[in-house]
C-alpha cells in the first residue's frame, strides 16, 4: 500500500503537516504514491535502532571531502590503480572473468547508477539489465537564495507545502557555517514543478519564503542565486518495485542505492549496497580459491 493509505485514518493535519513532509523528504517519493513498507523501515531504524539512531549529522565540509576522498586516499595506500575520468564503454565476458574495454579482470563491481549499469550489463545480463533500465525517477530541486543580515531561527526549517509553494525545507547556509545570507529551499518529489519550468518554481519559491515568515524576518526580498535541477535524482519508491540484485551475474556485482533492498534512494543504502557487493565478492572468490 501506500503511505495515504497506510496513514489515511489519522488526522489530516497529522498528515499534512508531518507525514507527508517527512515521507517526500526520506523517500522523495508523494506520499500518496509512496512505498507504506519502506517509509515504515525507514521510521523503525530511525526511531527504534538504539542511541543515536535519531541523532540529526549536519556535515561541516562537502561530501566529497566526507567520503569519496577518504575512500581514494585509502584505496591508493593499498597500492590499487586508479583510473579517474575514464569511462568503461564495453564489459563481456572472459576466460579469467570479465573483459573491461579488453583488459582482463577476476571480477566486477558495477558501482555506478542505474542507467549506467543496465548498460554495461544489456549483453551479459540482459534480464537485470531491463530490470535496472525500467525504474522511474523523481527530481529533486534546490532554490538558492541571497538576502545579506538575515538569520533564520533554526538551521533547518519546514516549509508549508501547497499547490503554489513547492519547498518543503529551507536551510540556512549561514547558520550552518558556511556562507552567512544563503539559503537552500529543497524542493523534494519536484516532478510538477519541473515541469512547470525552473523560472516558474524559483518564483513560487521565492513567494512562499516571503510569506512563510514573521514580518522582519527578512530585511528585504531576497534575490535568487542560481537553480538546480537533479532530474535523477532517486528512483521513485512505489508500493511492490522492483529492483535490481546485487548479483548481475557470476562474479558481476551491482552496488548502487537503486539496487534491491530495504532503503529508498540515499546514501545510507548505497554505502550498504557496496559493502554486501564487497561481501559478495569476497564469498565468490574464497569459494573459487577452495575448488
Amino acid at each position: 500500500m501506500t503511505v495515504d493509505q497506510l496513514c489515511r485514518r489519522l488526522a489530516l493535519p497529522v498528515r499534512r503537516m508531518l507525514i507527508a513532509p517527512l515521507c517526500v523528504a526520506a523517500l522523495n517519493t508523494p506520499s500518496n504514491e509512496a512505498s507504506a513498507k519502506v517509509f515504515l523501515r525507514v521510521l523503525h531504524d530511525a526511531l527504534f535502532s538504539g542511541t543515536g539512531s535519531v541523532d540529526l549529522l549536519l556535515p561541516r565540509q562537502p561530501l566529497n571531502a566526507l567520503l569519496p576522498a577518504p575512500a581514494l586516499a585509502w584505496l591508493q595506500a593499498q597500492g590499487a590503480r586508479l583510473e579517474l575520468g575514464h569511462q568503461v564503454l564495453s564489459l563481456l565476458p572472459a576466460s579469467s572473468g570479465w573483459s573491461l574495454d579488453g583488459q582482463p579482470h577476476d571480477a566486477v563491481i558495477l558501482a555506478c547508477s542505474a542507467v549506467e549499469a543496465s548498460r554495461l550489463a544489456a549483453v551479459v545480463a540482459p534480464a537485470w539489465s531491463a530490470m535496472a533500465a525500467a525504474l522511474r525517477y523523481e527530481p529533486i530541486v534546490t532554490v538558492y537564495l541571497h538576502c545579506p543580515g538575515t538569520r533564520l531561527p533554526s538551521p533547518i526549517m519546514a516549509l508549508a507545502e501547497a499547490d503554489d509553494a513547492p519547498a518543503q525545507f529551507i536551510f540556512d547556509h549561514g547558520a550552518l557555517g558556511a556562507a552567512p545570507g544563503r539559503f537552500a529551499c529543497v524542493v523534494s518529489g519536484a516532478r510538477p514543478w519541473v515541469e512547470a519550468g525552473l523560472q516558474a518554481t524559483a518564483d513560487a519559491v521565492l513567494s512562499q519564503v516571503c510569506q512563510a515568515f514573521a514580518p522582519g524576518t527578512w530585511p528585504h526580498t531576497p534575490t535568487v542565486l542560481r537553480v538546480v535541477a537533479e532530474k535523477r535524482a532517486t528512483f521513485r519508491c512505489t508500493p511492490l518495485l522492483a529492483r535490481p540484485a546485487a548479483i548481475v551475474a557470476t562474479r558481476l556485482f551491482a552496488a548502487g542505492d537503486y539496487v534491491d533492498g530495504p532503503y529508498p534512494a540515499t546514501l545510507e543504502g548505497a554505502v550498504r549496497a557496496a559493502e554486501h557487493a564487497v561481501e559478495l565478492l569476497a564469498t565468490n572468490s574464497a569459494a573459487t580459491a577452495k575448488v
